[in-house]
């Protein structure tokens, strides 16, 4: 069997929750050491989650030899900062969505991983899950003719202006908190954009409470979507063709993986195996490492992500589309 990588976490973001128990269960991966920036934190979050290094400082857990890979799950302007950081010090980074909206910031970010000679890869958790790839393929067959829209939701309420999601400062906002999901479903279906235009309504935090995209993609794929943490618990995605419609109730977290092929008055529900997402991208970096795989998620799609991103922001604070 091949060694599992050794991973660490830097920061203890409430995410981490979600990432931990896909590493403990996965035998490709060995989760041996969180940072803080607190030492005690880092001591009492290392013994909750049953993690037998902790570091007071995330340069002191880049500076342990034995770490192959770190996940990083900082703040949204943290991110390529430490990726960079990570990288220079010779580890493989997983980076927390969205690496940046920022196109220079992306590239760069990769450009450090070229040097070093160690992978990068965006952390999209369910671009990893078999119901985004049945999605896909079902599309590529045809199942709903030629592809024509694709329409996607993402929203959930939060009104507390402290939170790192809601703070200017931090590039919080529903666009790259969960906008950005949806970004990325129309990407995975349309590829790349040519154009887009985006409306927002800034809320008392400063910040995009409600935001909506229209993406115009070649082949005269439209997609729209609309995002929030002003707004109810949402998350569908449906892809419309010429001849039917693939709807997905539960694109995104996919706790209860169903595709349902809308086609000819008649509805097929087509049920995908439940699979841990967050394992799943963690087990994609590590066989890459060790030679057994390839990257998902690596540099074009992070730069087509921040591309789109940059462009829907520009457009919603100028109000003119924007050419990609």
């Amino acid at each position: 069997m091949t060694t599992p990588v050794k991973w660490g976490i830097i920061s203890t973001a409430d995410i981490n929750r979600k990432v931990i128990p896909g590493a403990h269960a996965s035998d490709k991966v060995d989760l041996v050491a969180v940072a803080s920036r607190d030492q005690a934190r880092a001591d009492e979050y290392a013994k909750q989650w049953e993690i037998p290094r902790a570091f007071g400082s995330y340069d002191a857990l880049l500076a342990d030899p034995e770490i192959e890979a770190v996940y990083i799950s900082l703040p949204n302007t943290l991110h390529c900062e430490w990726s960079v950081r990570a990288l220079e010090a010779g580890k493989h980074v997983l980076c927390e969505k969205p690496l940046s909206r920022h196109p220079d910031e992306v590239s760069a970010t990769f450009d450090a991983a070229d040097r070093a000679g160690r992978l990068l890869s965006e952390a999209f958790m369910y671009r990893h899950n078999p119901q985004a790839k049945r999605l896909k393929k079902l599309v590529a067959d045809g199942a709903i003719g030629e592809l024509r829209l694709v329409r996607s939701v993402f929203s959930y309420s939060l009104y507390d202006h402290d939170n790192i999601r809601l703070r200017t400062d931090l590039e919080g906002g529903s666009l790259m908190d969960v906008g950005c999901y949806n970004v990325s479903g129309s990407r995975l279906l349309g590829g790349e954009p040519a154009r887009a235009f985006g409306e927002a309504w800034f809320g008392p935090s400063g910040t995009d409470w409600v935001f909506t995209g229209t993406l115009r993609f070649p082949d005269d794929v439209i997609a729209t979507f609309h995002c929030g943490t002003a707004l109810p618990e949402q998350d569908e995605l449906e892809a419309i063709g010429s001849e039917g419609s693939l709807f997905l109730d539960d694109p995104w977290h996919c706790s209860n993986p169903v595709i349902e092929l809308r086609r000819g008055g008649e509805v097929e529900r087509i049920e995908i195996e439940r699979e841990d997402s967050y394992r799943l991208e963690l087990e994609n970096l590590s066989d890459a490492i060790r030679g057994e795989g390839e990257l998902l998620l690596a540099r074009d799609d992070a730069l087509g992500q921040a591309r789109t991103l940059e462009a829907l922001h520009e457009s919603a604070t100028s109000g003119s589309p924007v050419s990609l």
